[in-house]
């Protein structure tokens, strides 16, 4: 029994030393945490268990008879953030460079598994090179296992994905069905086809950040909902997005006690609005005026920049915020931005949060690219999301509520709770020079 004890002991610390220390410090030489560091700093103190660590692979081809790690390559558990439950996988770029395998696939979809059963978010950390290629089909088929799961999660539990390396090909699609997508600047990457292949295939000359880097998918795809310097500050600010959300969508957001009472007064809100109506002003100001402790946690931030969506808290509670953006565009939705506000809005329909929505718009960006584009369609997006929204929402508007874009944006006929209107609110078919 003793010698079991001791086989297993050394079996554990050879699996938390991942792919040697020598991988370790060149994962730190690139500026990045190893997959367990990741973990450390995410969850509170001591409350992480881990999952299956023993497990490897089972290929027995190319050479691989005699290269086994314990964890083969990813770290799968639970615990906790905040004190409350969340099922997490964080792959290790040390092993095999994180590539997935048969067995790989097989522990995250049981966390996911059990994330579901129990009512619990889900935090993916990709750090992988993509499919096994020694292990064939066989790693692909572990992709497909795993976004059967992230459908099956999908408005269930929140689902959270942090890019903190390579996550190509196959494997960028587990992320894109996932709610919130969290990048690294200048370590981490997105694509479904990698800059070699573009080169071969468009002649298009492009390096990784340019083609599927943090920027650019925090602002002009929108693939990521976030990017952050660091693995440390995307982490950090995890723990505090974490605390807006509730654990499934059968569970209400958690509620905090807070200072800043209800009834507030803020004099400052008579002046914000100028009263050239053709004037912009910082819709955000008015936002972090008006919700609790002026905390507000922006997703998107950089990508459609005409209509600002996020979470906030008011008397304690969670809300779901959606606000045009004169200051950009004059607050006019188009493509980029009606699909931003839809996709947030189904988000808080989906998991009990609350939407407060700010109206300044003057209609929908007109143009060929964006006839072109869909328009018509993509606009049609947020207005089904609206309409088949169940939560409390409470609509302002403060200045402009034009044409089309008024009945869009929460107005009372697509069953808006409570409607405002700000003194210098205009509500009309179109503006007086129309």
């Amino acid at each position: 029994m003793y010698e079991i004890v001791q086989e297993l002991e050394k079996k554990r610390a050879r699996a938390k030393l991942g792919g040697g220390q020598k991988r370790i410090d060149a994962q730190h030489a690139k500026g990045k945490l190893t997959a367990r560091e990741r973990i450390d700093l995410l969850f509170d103190d001591d409350s992480f268990e881990e999952w299956d660590i023993f497990v490897e692979h089972r290929c027995n081809d190319f050479g691989m008879a005699d290269n086994r790690v314990p964890g083969d390559g990813v770290v799968t558990g639970y615990g906790t953030i905040n004190g409350r439950l969340v099922f997490v996988y964080s792959q290790d770029f040390t092993v095999f460079g994180g590539s997935l395998s048969e067995a790989h696939a097989e522990k995250i979809c049981k966390i996911m598994d059990q994330a579901i059963k129990v009512g619990a978010p889900i935090i993916g950390i990709s750090d992988s090179g993509g499919a096994r290629i020694q292990e064939g089909v066989a790693s692909l088929g572990g992709y497909a296992e795993v976004f059967q799961r992230n459908v099956m999660a999908s408005g269930v539990v929140p689902q959270i994905s942090l890019i903190m390396g390579p996550c190509a090909g196959g494997a960028v699609y587990s992320p894109a069905i996932t709610d919130f997508i969290f990048m690294v600047r200048d370590s981490s990457y997105m694509f479904v086809t990698g800059p070699d292949v573009v080169k071969t295939v468009t002649h298009e000359v492009v390096t990784a950040e340019e083609l599927g880097g943090a920027t650019t998918h925090s602002t002009r795809s929108g693939v990521a909902d976030l990017a952050f310097d660091d693995d440390v500050e995307a982490l950090t600010r995890l723990r505090s997005f974490f605390n807006f959300l509730p654990p499934n969508n059968k569970s209400k957001p958690p509620k905090r006690p807070t200072p800043d009472m209800p009834d507030r007064l803020e004099p400052s809100l008579d002046t914000l609005i100028p009263d050239n109506p053709n004037k912009p002003y910082d819709m955000k100001e008015l936002i972090y005026k008006v919700v609790d402790e002026g905390d507000f946690f922006e997703t998107q931030a950089d990508f459609a920049k005409n209509i600002v969506v996020g979470f906030a808290r008011m008397d304690g509670s969670t809300v779901g915020v959606v606000a045009n953006q004169p200051m950009v565009l004059a607050g006019c939705l188009d493509i980029q931005s009606s699909i931003k506000a839809a996709r947030f809005v189904r988000f808080c329909d989906a998991f009990n949060i609350p939407i407060v929505t700010f109206v300044d718009v003057p209609g929908f960006m007109p143009g060929t690219s964006q006839e072109y584009g869909g328009i018509i369609k993509h606009g049609a997006k947020l207005l089904y999301a609206y309409a088949e929204c169940t939560v409390p929402k409470v609509t302002v508007i403060t200045r402009k509520a034009y044409g089309g874009a008024y009945d869009v944006m929460a107005s009372k006929h697509l069953r808006g709770d409570v409607n405002f209107a700000w003194p210098s609110a205009e509500l009309a078919v179109m503006g007086p020079k129309g």
